[in-house]
């Protein structure tokens, strides 16, 4: 048997509109996609993630079947699965002995690497779903002594067009309005009720597959509700777009208890797996805030995340690695404690982040950077076991968007190469921006002694032990002249108490 082409679709790619699909011929041409264990267990991916993928993936060949495609799909149990991407290209390209092997390019490099050195000549295609191809971004930081999002953001905003006035200046005037989104949610204040998409019988049949072969990974498989097909996703986002987004700019990083989605868009996982439209997205954002329905800051806000942030990380993912994996930029070397796996512990922030983590494979943006990982920041996590939490927990988690935001920007191990400080915070950043402080068991106004929040005096050790890396940065300069201004003896407590909390942690003790 001998075919034209096929094309191998991975499952973070299930977009019609990738090169590699386009001028097929229905009759000569295979598509091929494989459910392989190698990509689901990797890391013990959380059990909502890959049922996500999975039924997803199972939609899309389907579409594709609809559309007249021929379509050779591999599922998990499948007796001829060789459990990798790269062995299913190689079975495959030898039963159908194709002219040519398309493939767009992946969102993880481990993944690209297996797959350039599987043996099969593949012919690479850009992957058009980004506004930023990876060399277009080398062209941009090429000669740069540094990189900043901003500035990327500012040129992202040129080429797309998007808030622009008429003369080319940033619509009202700033190209950034952050400063206008940092409000607590206040009292009274009640977001949208979620939209819940109910599983069809694919999903179903995915759902039983997971609870069976994943039962060891960590997060709960119940009440599954996300978008599987484009159509589903769409629905999510016009639900955004009509209950969420004027409020989003306001309240994007706020805190509160037994409110897991507050009013964010929750689309991250389906535009990451191609469900939606970047450039539609932000359209559409643009239109809300011209037609006057939402404010500029929230439009901003939004579309400074997904043209801004998520293409900017992609850029220095692609630019760095594989090195950038080994940032340790602080020589961390402490084991993630298990509570991040549990969440069994008696501060109430990092209870909720990732109670609603383990329940929802969700969290926003603010738990995962101010909480979760300022927690890790401070109490000196290896980078490589807080990564691999990250990527494993989170529905939206893949490689090329993970990876920097957590080592780059949580962990600040790149030694400040994606950004210019490291995002640390005693508790009243989260008394601040949260109500989780007053249920808590310690409390925030303490920093040493029993009943004091751990955050606060873990945030002076962290500070006081990398003291020569930091104190010179200007953007920490004003909390190091609050430290200098602390007597020894206050210096000595908060040293001291840090140590016994970390003591804590070697010991294998929740806090």
């Amino acid at each position: 048997m001998s075919i034209r082409r096929l094309v191998l679709i991975l499952g973070d790619q299930l977009s019609l509109q990738l090169p590699s699909l386009q001028a097929l011929d229905h009759e000569r041409d295979r598509v091929l996609l494989a459910e392989v264990m190698e990509e689901a267990s990797h890391v013990p991916h959380h059990p909502k993630k890959i049922a996500l993928i999975f039924s997803a993936m199972r939609h899309f060949a389907e579409r594709l079947r609809a559309a007249g495609v021929r379509v050779q799909y591999v599922k998990l149990d499948d007796p001829h699965n060789s459990g990798s991407l790269h062995g299913e290209l190689a079975r495959w390209t030898q039963h159908l002995n194709p002219q040519e092997v398309h493939l767009c390019e992946c969102g993880d490099w481990r993944l690209e690497q297996s797959l350039r050195h599987c043996g099969v000549p593949i012919q690479w295609h850009a992957d058009s779903r980004f506004l930023c191809s990876r060399e277009g971004f080398a062209e941009w930081a090429g000669g740069r002594k540094q990189l900043r999002m901003e500035f990327f953001y500012r040129e992202m905003r040129r080429v797309s067009g998007l808030l622009l006035s008429p003369d080319g200046s940033p619509e009202g005037g700033a190209w950034n309005f952050d400063a206008d989104n940092r409000k607590a949610l206040p009292k009274g204040v009640r977001p949208p009720v979620p939209l819940r998409i109910e599983p069809d019988a694919i999903t179903h049949e995915v759902l039983v597959l997971v609870r069976q072969r994943f039962a060891g990974h960590y997060g709960s498989l119940e009440g599954f509700d996300y978008p599987v097909t484009a159509e589903q996703a769409e629905r999510l986002w016009q639900h955004f777009l009509g209950n969420g987004l004027a409020d989003f700019g306001d309240y994007q990083d706020a805190m509160a208890s037994g409110e897991p989605f507050l009013f964010h868009s929750r689309i991250s996982a389906a535009l990451n797996i191609g469900l939606l439209d970047l450039r539609r997205l932000c359209e559409d954002v643009e239109a809300a805030y011209r037609s006057g329905r939402v404010p500029l800051n929230a439009a901003e806000g939004f579309i400074r995340q997904l043209i801004g942030w998520r293409e900017y990380v992609r850029g220095i993912y692609w630019l760095r690695m594989p090195d950038y994996a080994e940032g340790n930029a602080f020589g961390n070397r402490r084991s993630l404690p298990e509570f991040y796996w549990s969440g069994q512990t008696r501060m109430a922030c990092m209870r909720q982040a990732i109670g609603q983590t383990l329940e929802h494979a969700y969290a926003h943006h603010i738990q995962r950077l101010m909480v979760t990982g300022n927690f890790a920041l401070l109490a000196g996590i290896a980078p490589k076991a807080i990564c691999d939490w990250y990527l494993a927990v989170y529905m939206d988690a893949f490689d090329w968007v993970e990876l920097p935001n957590t080592l780059g920007m949580v962990m600040h191990a790149d030694g400040g190469y994606l950004g210019s400080k490291p995002y640390c915070a005693s508790g009243q950043y989260i008394r601040r921006m949260s109500d989780h402080c007053q249920g808590c068991s310690y409390r925030v106004n303490e920093s040493t002694g029993e009943s004091a929040c751990p955050f606060n005096a873990l945030y002076w050790h962290f500070l006081m032990r990398h003291r020569e890396r930091l104190e010179r940065n200007p953007r920490l300069g004003m909390v190091y002249r609050n430290l200098a201004r602390m007597d020894d003896a206050r210096q000595q407590a908060l040293w001291n108490w840090g140590e016994r909390l970390l003591a804590r942690l070697d010991a294998g003790e929740s806090l």
